[in-house]
This record gives C-alpha cells, structure tokens and sequence, in this order.
C-alpha cells in the first residue's frame, strides 16, 4: 500500500491528487484482480515515458502518486525508459514503501540508448530476486553453417532470475529499436529476432538456473501481422490471446508492448486474465473520440499553469517552437506525466501444492 502522507489536502493539487487517487484505485479494483500471498503472480511491463526527463517540465508529485498506485496493484513490473538520473523512480519507491524493491541496468550510452536504463520493480514480501541478473551481450549466430557476428542491440536487454510460491523464472526485459516510424523496418526486426533467438536457446540449456522464461516490454511493434511480431513467436514463445488483441499505446492503436512465454507445463501457469490498464479513464483526462468536451472528460485546463514552462521553455533552457497549443496536453504534457504507453498485465499461477501432493499420493508403498 503506497504511503500517500506527503499529499497536503489544503492545496488545489493536494485535494485533486485525493480525489483522483479515489477514482483510480476503484477503476484498479474493477480491472485489476486483486493481489494473492500464495495463489497467483500479477506480473506487468510499463514503459513509463523518459522516466524522468524534464522534457515538457518536471513531474508533478501527483503524478508520481499515480504512478505508484498503479505499479502497487501488481507484485512485479518492468520498466523501460528509466533515466540515467534515478531520481524520479526513487520518488516512486519512496511512495511505495520499504517492502517494495528494484532492479535497475546501467545507463545506455549512445544517442539510440537515450540515456535509458531498465528496472524490474517488485514487492519483496511476494517475489526474491535470486541472484542471477545481468544485460545480455548476443553472440555470433551460425547462419547456413557460416558464423555470422551480430550487431549489438542499442538498450541492451535486461535479464534476472526470481522466485515467488512454487516457481522460480527468469525475465528478460527489452526496450527494442524505434529507428523508423514505420512498422516493419530491417533494424528493428533484427533486433527482435537476434533477442527471441539467443533467449530461445537459452531456456532449453539444462544448466540453466531456470528454463521457465519470461520475454516482456517494449518491442514497439505496430500490429500483431508483422513481421516484427511474428519474430517473437518464430523462437517458439507464445503470447496470450487475450494481450494479442489489446494495444498499449496511450491512444490504443498499436501493439508495442508484449509479455512473451517459454515456460514448463505446472510451474507458471496463465489462469486467462490479462489486460491493458487504461488510467486515462481516471487521471489527466482528455474527452474519447465522440466524446462531450466538458470538465468532466477534460483536465486540460486544470493544468494550464503546470504546463506553461514546458511548453514555452525546452529543458536545454532554449525557447520551444516545435509545437502548438492544439492538443499540447493530451499528446505531450500529460504523456510526460503519465505516459504514452499502458501497462499490460497477466496474471499467473504459482501454487501447485495440490499438484505435487497428488504425484507423491501416486508413490508406490515399500515392500
């Protein structure tokens, strides 16, 4: 449970944070299944836009309790987009409390890294990392028996090894290339495609610390036709139906974010609920396409002063003349806040007790 005792109710932003928190955890309850200690694993990836860039200005401490209202109804999240200057996960973490812990990469250096680190977000009380974690190097593949070098992927993927109930799995986290604002451009298929490779024979080495496999983040793939998705599947990982058919970006028109499986039969079972977490319904509201425009469906105004640095200001100090004010905050401001993807969700089995009880019931008596 987030500790929400910074939040000063006599102030304009204190009593609106109070107010929208309301809204926001009953739209959690509604969407989200509620937490387990033993019986199921709700496990998540979230890009959290330049986490945190002054981009568009600084965020808001209501945001970041937004933001750790959500990441509190799962028991561990992947998080792309960290930035090198940990200071606004450590507002985060400092929102969820002392049982909550992280995992975090080096920064990406390079212009593609854009500074950018990877974290694994967990509630120690549910989930224990075990020790085995590290950013994966690719090595060279053999491609018609000649061995071919493979060019290194510009946000290195993180991978790291927990326990929680019965199962012990690994995840890998990726933030793949964008390159071009096309679906399907060479760059970013390779990329997919060398990872989904290289982590494919990774869960079948018997030295493994764990063959049940987790392939979960940002692949920044367009439609579940492409071949950017297909690269996925082509290593032998499945995708549940049901996050096939659902796109996480802010304006839910593409499938960027996947959560991806190779795991054994009885030790990470999928109970069928999964899902995209739209807090636009509850937070920094902007009207649906057919929408009434009223204060009830636009928060635009309620932010006009929060706004105003980042939108006249760029964070170099230089004036900002790339944008207009059409649409300033649904597109930019707010998705600087928040972001501009969703969290995507699935809900997994970790107690097979029964299961195990029931094969030593099966156990011969000794004569």
């Amino acid at each position: 449970m987030p500790f929400y005792n910074t939040i000063r109710p006599e102030t304009v932003e204190g009593k609106r944070t109070i107010e929208r928190l309301l809204v926001l955890r009953a739209q959690l309850a509604r969407e989200i299944p509620a937490r387990t200690l033993n019986e199921t694993l709700l496990l998540a990836t979230w890009n959290i836009r330049d986490f945190d860039k002054a981009s568009y200005g600084d965020r808001l401490q209501e945001a970041i309790h937004y933001i750790a209202e959500i990441i509190s109804h799962f028991d561990l999240v992947a998080v792309q987009e960290v930035n090198k200057d940990l200071t606004a996960l450590e507002r985060v973490m400092s929102a969820l409390g002392s049982d909550w812990d992280y995992l975090v990469t080096d920064e990406t250096m390079g212009g593609s890294g854009n500074d950018e680190r990877m974290a694994f977000v967990y509630d120690s009380r549910k989930v224990c990392f075990r020790g085995v974690a590290g950013e994966l190097v690719l090595p060279p593949r053999k491609v018609d028996g000649e061995v071919v070098p493979v060019a290194q992927v510009w946000r290195t993927p993180y991978i790291a090894g927990f326990r929680a109930g019965w199962t012990k799995f690994m995840l890998a986290t990726v933030h793949i290339t964008w390159d071009e604002a096309t679906a399907e451009p060479a760059s970013r298929v390779a990329e997919i495609e060398h990872v989904a490779k290289f982590l494919e024979e990774r869960a079948e080495d018997p030295d493994a610390w764990s063959n049940n496999l987790i392939l979960l983040g940002d692949f920044n793939i367009f439609q579940t036709e492409d071949a950017t998705f297909e690269k996925i599947t082509e290593a032998g990982f499945e995708i549940p139906e049901q996050l096939q058919e659902l796109p996480s970006n802010a304006i839910q028109t593409r499938h960027y974010d996947q959560i991806a499986f190779r795991a054994r039969p009885g030790y990470l079972d999928r109970t069928g609920r999964a899902g995209v977490f739209d807090y636009y319904e509850s937070v920094f509201r902007w009207p649906d396409e057919g929408e009434e425009d009223t204060p009830e469906t636009n928060d635009d105004v309620l932010y006009r002063d929060a706004m105003e640095p980042g939108y006249s200001t760029k964070a170099d100090g230089g004036p900002r003349t790339d944008l207009s004010k059409k649409n300033y905050f649904k597109t930019y401001w707010r998705t600087h806040q928040m972001s501009d993807h969703l969290p995507m969700w699935v809900e997994l089995r970790i107690n097979y007790t029964d299961d195990y009880l029931t094969r030593r019931a099966d156990t011969p008596l000794e004569e």
